[in-house]
């Protein structure tokens, strides 16, 4: 794409391919019909998930959960414009990609469900754990970055924030080294306008937040995080050019979470129900791409209540077994830590054998 159009996105453009009644610009890349409805699938699946998760966290089954209603499109989208030697580093929101990518359900499910399972990444799959601390992932996926430079390896690395995190120092730190050392990485900032209850006006005078790359030489782009189809074209663009050496790049997708910020969070403090009912109804992500798919032939009612009643079944059976899987023995402790054991460590867990009859 030309970089001059690109650095008018941060004016005040958004990168946008479908409107919400389904009709696509001129940009439309003409996917293949298998990657489309693959995208579909997927979209209707995390929302499934999702809403299946509030419900088991509001019956006492789960922890407290951050629902990503919402912002399916851009994690749905971006997860799946990667290459598999891709490293994702996520925050807690990015359930959808995190499962896009090939982190099984069942270990989002147990994640949430306070079992260590649910921090085990099938080792086939690129993916760090979540973060919980604020912007602190913005450092992982910096140094990933630096890594594969120094190893000279052909890959890119995908890191995802929110908005609030553009108020931490680990932020802005990784940008300027990421930029400084010409690091494989974009950072996709889902600014879903709320820090928690904190406001972007509050949070920053910047007319965009986009432009916190520009500070830091890094190309900086705006989205609209709602349209899955501009999701994958823009991220997949930029991430073919992080592989072939062309450094960083910088993401604001300009999105809503439709749910609190946890199950913790009470949203009805600082935004009104009619809010959020206006703004589902004119812009979720889900009715848009489906919109596009009835434009073009791919897509009917009777496909869609077939998938819904297959999501429902999935869903329902992933969330049982979650549930029925024991949590790791006090003893796997000592297995997870270096990738080679230590002697020190070898006696440490001998010791524990001797004192707890532990296996």
């Amino acid at each position: 794409m030309d970089e001059k159009f690109l650095y008018k996105l941060v004016k005040g453009e958004t990168f946008r391919i479908v409107s919400q009644d389904g009709s696509a610009n001129e940009l439309d890349p003409g996917l293949p019909e298998d990657l489309l409805l693959k995208m579909y699938r997927l979209m209707v699946q995390v929302r499934t998930y999702d809403e299946k998760a509030l419900k088991l966290q509001r019956g006492g089954r789960m922890g407290t959960y951050p629902p990503i209603a919402g912002q399916e499109a851009v994690q749905i989208g971006s997860a799946l414009a990667m290459a598999e030697e891709d490293w994702m580093v996520p925050s807690y929101r990015e359930i959808g990609a995190m499962i896009a990518k090939g982190v099984p359900m069942q270990t989002m499910y147990m994640l949430w469900m306070g079992n260590d399972y649910g921090n085990k990444i099938p080792d086939d799959v690129r993916c760090l754990p979540i973060a919980i601390p604020v912007g602190s992932q913005t450092l992982h996926a910096t140094g990933i970055g630096w890594a594969a430079r120094l190893k000279k390896e052909q890959l890119a690395i995908t890191c995802y924030f929110g908005d609030g995190a553009t108020s931490r120092g680990d932020f802005h730190e990784a940008l300027n080294f990421a930029g400084v050392y010409h690091v494989p990485v974009v950072f996709i900032c889902s600014n879903n306008q709320f820090a928690i209850s904190t406001p972007n006006p509050l949070q920053t005078r910047a007319e965009t937040f986009a432009q916190k790359g520009l500070a830091y030489g890094i190309p900086s782009y705006q989205l609209d995080g709602m349209d899955v189809l501009a999701s994958y074209v823009l991220v997949k663009d930029l991430l073919d050019r992080a592989r072939n050496g062309e450094g960083p790049a910088f993401i604001e997708a300009l999105c809503y979470r439709f749910g609190p910020h946890t199950t913790s969070d009470n949203p009805d403090l600082y935004r009104s129900k009619e809010e959020v009912e206006k703004l589902r109804k004119e812009t979720d992500p889900i009715d848009r791409f489906r919109n596009y798919l009835v434009n073009k032939g791919l897509w009917d009612i009777d496909k869609e209540i077939k998938l819904h009643d297959e999501m429902d079944a999935l869903i329902d059976r992933v969330a049982k077994e979650a549930e029925q899987t024991p949590p790791p023995e006090f003893g796997e402790l000592f297995k997870h830590v270096f990738a080679e054991e230590p002697q020190f460590l070898k006696e440490q867990y001998e010791y524990y054998k001797r004192v707890s009859g532990g296996q």
